[in-house]
């Protein structure tokens, strides 16, 4: 990612095919994010002072809430480790017993120690050699880390990166099921992280010119101001930033695994109530 004032690169995207991304989906996938839009405004995410504490961030709010994440992180900065060289020295013990507050605490001990080691291995040590690369390319080795699955590669690409890609979480998941737009199904029927991410980054991608910008936008974010929610990136990778934003907001409010849509800026947009009041999806998948 540029830092704050800096120009933002170009990275190459491949547009995924999608049999979902019908007119009619791209519509109301972009209604969707107009309304939410004018309901809350920007949100501020992700709030954090550097790339690197995005990063660490994505590992530890894995099955688990932020509250718990921030907790970790301060533990962190105190500790002074809230850099590739700070947590390259730390030791694993050390490391366990400060992220412990996150949960599964060894495995996401562990994981970052695996990070570290990736960054140090194929890119020097360096965050701005790595973000440098083709999208696909890095997420593809994201990918092939212990504890990065397609949640965590795309928050890291998206958030401390400036990589034009959505992330897929549970909350976008739920929402779309519930409002008919992907099929619930069984486990094996269900739409994938895939199709949904693409779906998306379709939709949002393709809309005219103009059409992505709330005609009276509000100001209710979640999170104060940090040095990388204000950083400069793309506009297309500022909208999946607040779209995703957003859909946590709502899945945090009102699509919770039982529904209160009574107030939801979401609510119109339900076809039945058949649809709102169906079994939630699990928290994370």
């Amino acid at each position: 990612m540029g830092r704050p004032g800096q120009q933002s690169r170009n990275y190459q995207i491949t547009q995924l095919p999608n049999p979902l991304a019908s007119p009619r989906l791209r519509g109301e996938i972009v209604s969707y994010y107009l309304a939410l839009l004018s309901r809350w405004g920007p949100q501020n995410w992700w709030p954090a002072q550097s790339r690197f504490e995005v990063i660490v961030g994505a590992y530890l709010t894995q099955n688990t809430n932020w509250s718990n994440v921030e907790k970790a992180l301060l533990n962190l900065r105190h500790a002074r480790l809230l850099s590739v060289a700070g947590m390259r020295n730390a030791t694993l013990a050390e490391l366990e017993t400060l992220v412990r507050p996150s949960g599964y605490f060894r495995q996401k001990a562990r994981n970052l120690k695996t990070f570290i080691a990736f960054l140090d291995q194929q890119y020097s040590g360096s965050l701005s050699r790595m973000f440098a690369q083709p999208t696909e390319r890095l997420r593809t080795e994201l990918l092939a880390l212990n504890g990065v699955g397609p949640e965590t590669a795309d928050s890291i690409l998206l958030y401390a990166g400036n990589h034009p890609v959505f992330v897929v979480d549970a909350y976008t998941r739920r929402v779309l099921e519930r409002h008919g737009i992907t099929g619930a199904g069984s486990k094996n029927t269900r739409t994938t992280y895939e199709e949904i991410r693409s779906l998306i980054e379709y939709a949002i991608n393709n809309a005219e010119a103009g059409s992505l910008v709330a005609s009276s936008a509000a100001s209710d974010p979640r999170h104060a101001i940090s040095r990388m929610s204000s950083a400069t990136r793309s506009a297309l990778a500022q909208h999946y930033n607040e779209f995703h934003a957003l859909i946590v907001r709502v899945g945090n409010s009102y699509c919770r695994t039982k529904p209160n849509c009574e107030g939801c800026p979401l609510q119109s947009f339900l076809k039945s109530l058949q649809g709102a009041t169906a079994q939630g999806s699990p928290e994370s998948y």
